[in-house]
């Protein structure tokens, strides 16, 4: 026997919950709001999800990148998300019973984005303003909306709504058509608040924008030669030489790409050893000669045969002839820093050796990449660019600081969270066809891939099956030693299963290891391997090379 009003606390909690989704959205629309007001990086999803960056142990946000790629961002963002609608729905439904507490825990969540921003690098007092105005308009909706959906009810009135849904001494009525026209409103405004933010936003970076349009990028005074006719080799599946920008990868701490108006920026150069600092506009950057060069990048997190590297025709200003302008000379020579620590105007630092900027290679500050300006994913107006060292200790993106100092009195941001100081690119080499898990017909089989060891150059690539002996593929031919090298090896399969290896030989003679290491702390060593499945031939055929 069901006892009467049983079933009255279930939509009850449930327009609870709602009260507590639509206040959550609408402080998060109004912080949005302010937030174009401010900067991007102030909105309390890019400030949490920046936090929790910050904190999060090195192994978790490897696991991270190797599950999610490119889309981690994306994927922290919708988590986040996914967290504030569940305490908003505890909160809402905690406000049926006892309201301060509910609005308290709904302006919480604010105020921890409000402490997330401020915890951001190049934070103001005014990047707590979001989440602040955020957090007063979620616990004031939600007061409002607990009000309607849990109005007092006048002494002996009676019970409203159908038999069965009244518990005995209940003391609260629902106006379902004055709550519906409170969510109505709520969601219109925050609908209307979103819309204006996009479009403040918008026009916030209208001038960035309009900046990278009118950009043109000079000519080099030092053009790169000629891609080398046989440095493009016509095997399908192979990554090609130059990797196009819109497929070059991207990995970094910014949740919002900055957008940085060229005419607005400006690079300060100061530091220890440094006689003459300099501060200096993107015009007087491109006074100076701009140099054209090849030079293949890779990130840390790169696993072996991961897809963490590109190629790409770097347009820029040389780093080391800019240091020499400044008065600094490296350490070799007498200089008193060891370290380069470039930051991004997001606040991200990176330490580079100085040492290796100024030993011969071309070091760049960049402001084209493969022969139109650099994207904002890629760090327009400018960014540096270190042939030889992996991203994390060489790659800046929208620099706007460079600072000379020692290893031993600072930190750049991924040494404090357990990566090496310093980080030479390691010789790797990757199959890019087959696939692993590839179903493939008997015969002649072009395996092929890419092999790096940037500033040393690739030598000899060798290929194995089943770990039987090594056997040297052809290589395409060399755009210097900054770049990768493309290598294919014409394999007679036959039916069964089978393992692939390949393992590279740099220019100074060093094979490649085939120890296997993770990414941390200076990056992954180990030979790329592919499992195949070569299909047998049908009954009474013939082999198809013979």
């Amino acid at each position: 026997m069901t006892r009467p009003g049983a079933g009255a606390g279930r939509p009850r909690y449930l327009l609870g919950a709602v009260s507590g989704l639509v206040a959550a959205c609408a402080g998060l629309a109004l912080a949005e709001l302010a937030a174009a007001a401010v900067r991007p990086e102030a909105a309390p999803v890019t400030a949490v999800g920046g936090a929790f960056v910050d904190l999060t142990p090195v192994g978790l946000r490897e696991w991270a990148i190797r599950l999610f790629g490119t889309a981690d961002k994306l994927v922290l963002a919708l988590g986040i998300l996914a967290v504030l609608a569940v305490v908003a729905a505890g909160a809402g439904m905690l406000a049926l019973r006892h309201l301060p507490g509910g609005v308290a825990v709904a302006t919480g969540f604010g105020l921890v984005g409000a402490a997330a921003a401020l915890s951001r690098p190049e934070a103001s007092w005014l990047d707590a303003l979001p989440s602040l105005a955020g957090a007063v308009a979620a616990g004031g909706v939600l007061y409002l909306l607990v009000r309607a959906a849990n109005r007092p009810r006048p002494a002996g009135a009676p019970p409203k709504g159908p038999p069965g849904t009244q518990s005995r001494g209940a003391t609260w009525a629902m106006d379902r058509r004055g709550f519906g026209r409170l969510v109505a409103a709520v969601l219109a405004f925050s609908a209307a608040a979103g819309v204006a933010g996009r479009r403040l936003g918008a026009h916030g970076s209208a001038g960035a924008t309009a900046s990278r349009a009118r950009f043109v990028l000079p000519r080099p005074a030092v053009p790169a030669p000629p891609v080398p006719a046989g440095a493009e080799l016509k095997v399908p599946g192979l990554s090609p030489f130059l990797t196009p920008n819109r497929d070059f990868y991207r990995v970094d701490t910014a949740l919002v790409v900055p957008r940085v108006d060229a005419d607005a920026w400006h690079l300060r150069i100061h530091g220890e050893g440094v006689s003459r600092p300099l501060t200096l506009g993107l015009r007087e950057l491109l006074d100076r000669p701009l140099v054209e060069h090849d030079i293949t990048l890779t990130c840390v997190s790169n696993e072996v045969g991961g897809p963490y590297a590109g190629n790409a025709r770097w347009l820029g200003v040389r780093l080391a002839d800019l240091l020499r302008e400044a008065g600094v000379r490296p350490p070799s020579q007498g200089g008193r820093a060891d370290q380069l620590v470039a930051r991004s105007v997001d606040g991200m630092t990176i330490g580079t050796p100085v040492e290796a900027v100024m030993d011969g290679r071309d070091a760049l500050l960049a402001v084209g990449m493969n022969g139109e300006p650099l994207p904002f994913a890629h760090g327009f107006p400018v960014r540096m660019v270190v042939p030889g060292l992996y991203g994390y200790v060489s790659a800046c993106k929208w620099l706007t600081e460079l600072r000379l100092t020692t290893f031993a009195a600072y930190d750049a941001y991924w040494v404090r969270r357990s990566w090496a100081q310093q980080a030479p690119v390691k010789t790797q080499s990757r199959i890019d066809t087959p696939r692993a898990h590839a179903d493939l017909s008997p015969g002649r089989v072009a395996v092929a891939g890419v092999a790096w060891a940037q500033h040393r150059g690739i030598e000899r690539v060798e290929v194995r099956v089943d770990a039987g002996p090594w056997q040297q593929a052809r290589l395409a031919a060399a755009d210097g030693n900054d770049t990768w090298r493309q290598w294919v090896w014409p394999w007679e399969a036959a039916p069964g299963r089978h393992t692939l290896e390949v393992r590279a030989v740099d220019r100074t003679g060093a094979v490649q290891t085939g120890e296997r290491a993770g990414t941390v702390p200076d990056g992954a060593t180990g030979w790329h391997a592919v499992e195949v499945r070569v299909r047998p031939l049908p009954e009474g055929a013939g082999r198809p090379w013979s």
